[in-house]
């Protein structure tokens, strides 16, 4: 016996040098590339600032060369250099030293487009359209809105001086503001939108906005009315992790798994558990979702679906499954590189495409369908991973009309908004606002001699057609054809702010309410119409049926890639708005 235990001693020390071995040539062998590719590096960019013909930027070339890398593995893995560590600050926390409020450039200058309710720029009766013409005495003509930005951003109890031009007004107008420190509510809008129906919408995840949302519905909870709720998620990009547990954990058991993590550090393993006690466990919820809910929001809407705990209701959601953190770097830098997929509790994970396999253009697909898996949620009912959240009960994203995406390209509904409040001192409650017939056709009239032309896909196709006949030799025998129908639909485009004005108007009263109600009007604005919201309210009124689409154990479908994301609302996010 002895003799055979010396012998398998003997073999169990060979095994262990052995694999010592492999693992110390591995480790070697990859340090070594590292070192090698990091002195090439180093060598290429000392040479290159030397001997280059014309004179180089370091930094700006050193950074060009770490986002060309970062690139090429996934768009969320990022180098923030120490210039921008503020603009990093404020996507996280949401706070930032300013004035309070969104710019956007108009023509030579920028412009007021949206203060915010409460802050320096409201207080100072800053308002959307005034047009900035000086800074602290400098010149604003011709700066760019990130220019102008620097100079309304700045330490907290500091002063800036603005010489605005507003129309109505004679002369210039001075304001002096105080700086404060902005912090951006992730939760801009709550309240009842029947006598037993509450709202909450969110629009990120900083720093407490679980917070934010667990004191939105406590105060619904006060109306001893309140029945159900609708979680408002559409357009919301994301942000931290924990927030979006704490959002979870006010609708679930204490103890209950929400989200689970794993990367290729076994640090990133990890189980994420409601860790408090809820505020409602029985509450029915509806989740609004649609292409612009990504991440954050992916883990409440898919966690809720998971735990049969609310019904998913809009378009599938965008499908980004991956964890970041930040890293300290060098010089005050950061890196902000993926570290992990995260799972939610059925087990799947909503990455939506495969960043690990590039295309020869460097471009990525979609998970295949055949590494699509379906999963089973708490009651049963069939999800898949790899595609986002697929909502519960469907609906097609609304889309708009050529015409109303060019008078808000071309900022025709804004300007309107602007002259409205110049002549009118105040305004209905927004959820009781309806522009009058006789104000459509006063926007009708402030149209004319305006350009808002635009090309329909008719217009295209007639275009098109004629270049296919131009290159066949046919254009000659049937352009007489093609300009004839070109004026017919010029025709039809004039009675465009007829046959579309129920949508035009929707958009004008938000714009118009924002002016007085600032962001929350806006939104209260836009709920008097919204599909979504109407059938979230349908269904959380059917008892029946909402007990039906969480119980009810059918096969989904598979998760779909659609193309043609209509002219939903991003129109509002097309002006180039930058937070000051």
């Amino acid at each position: 016996m002895k003799p055979f235990l010396k012998k398998f001693k003997l073999l169990f020390i060979a095994m262990l040098i052995g694999g010592y071995a492999i693992i110390s040539y591995s480790f070697v062998d990859n340090y070594f590339e590292v070192s090698k590719n990091l002195d090439i590096f180093a060598t290429l960019f000392r040479e290159l600032n030397i001997y280059y013909v014309d004179e180089t930027n370091p930094g700006d070339l050193m950074k060009r060369g770490i986002d060309d890398m970062l690139g090429s593995l996934d768009p969320y893995t990022n180098y923030i250099p120490e210039s921008e560590i503020e603009d990093y600050r404020y996507m996280t926390t949401g706070q930032y030293g300013g004035i309070g409020a969104l710019i956007r450039q108009d023509s030579n200058f920028v412009i007021i487009s949206e203060p915010y309710e409460g802050y320096p720029a409201q207080k100072a009766d800053l308002r959307a359209g005034d047009k900035i013409l000086k800074i602290n005495d400098t010149d604003a003509k011709g700066k760019k809105t990130d220019d102008i930005s620097k100079f309304l951003k700045g330490q907290a109890s500091t002063t800036i001086k603005l010489l605005i031009e507003r129309e109505g007004e004679k002369k210039p107008l001075e304001k002096i503001i105080n700086r404060e420190e902005i912090k951006i509510k992730s939760v801009p809008y709550y309240g009842m939108l029947s006598p037993s129906i509450g709202y909450i919408k969110l629009t990120g995840f900083t720093e407490n906005a679980g917070g934010e949302v667990k004191e939105a519905l406590l105060a619904l909870k006060k109306n001893p009315e309140l029945k159900s709720l609708v979680f408002d998620l559409r357009g919301n990009p994301g942000g931290l992790l924990n927030e979006a547990v704490d959002i979870v954990n006010l609708f679930v058991e204490k103890g209950t798994e929400i989200v689970s993590t794993r990367g290729k550090v076994k640090d990133w393993d990890k189980v994420h558990k409601a860790v408090n006690n809820s505020v409602d466990l029985n509450i029915p919820i509806t989740v609004l979702i649609d292409r612009g809910s990504a991440s954050a929001s992916e883990i409440v809407s898919g966690a809720l679906q998971d735990l049969d705990r609310a019904v998913v209701i809009g378009q599938r959601s965008y499908g980004k499954g991956l964890v970041q953190q930040t890293r300290p770097l060098s010089y005050n830098a950061q890196l902000k590189v993926t570290v992990a997929k995260y799972y939610i509790p059925s087990g799947r994970c909503i990455q939506a495409l495969d960043y690990s396999h590039h295309n020869d253009d460097g471009s990525v697909d979609k998970v295949p369908d055949s590494l699509i898996s379906a999963f089973k949620t708490k009651n049963g009912r069939i999800v898949y991973d790899g595609g986002g959240v697929s909502p519960d009960v469907a609906i097609e994203p609304q889309k708009y009309s050529s015409i109303l995406l060019s008078l808000v390209t071309k900022n025709l509904i804004f300007d309107y908004a602007t002259k409205y409040r110049m002549v009118n001192d105040s305004l209905v409650p927004a959820k009781g606002f309806n522009l009058t017939d006789a104000e459509y056709n006063n926007f009708v009239t402030f149209l004319s001699g305006k350009d808002y032309d635009y090309t329909t896909k008719t217009e295209q196709t007639l275009d098109d057609l004629k270049v296919d006949a131009k290159n066949d030799k046919t254009l000659d025998a049937i352009k007489a054809d093609i300009d004839a129908l070109k004026i017919k639909v010029m025709h039809h485009k004039k009675e465009d702010l007829v046959k579309y004005k129920p949508e035009i108007k929707q958009f004008l009263e938000e714009e118009i309410a924002s002016r007085y109600y600032f962001q929350k009007g806006r939104l209260e604005a836009s709920l008097k119409d919204d599909i979504e919201l109407k059938e979230a309210v349908n269904v959380l009124g059917d008892k029946e049926r909402y007990e039906k689409l969480i119980t009810t154990i059918a096969k989904a479908e598979k998760p779909f890639y659609n193309a043609d994301k209509g002219k939903q609302r991003q129109l509002k996010n097309n002006k180039g708005e930058i937070e000051n």
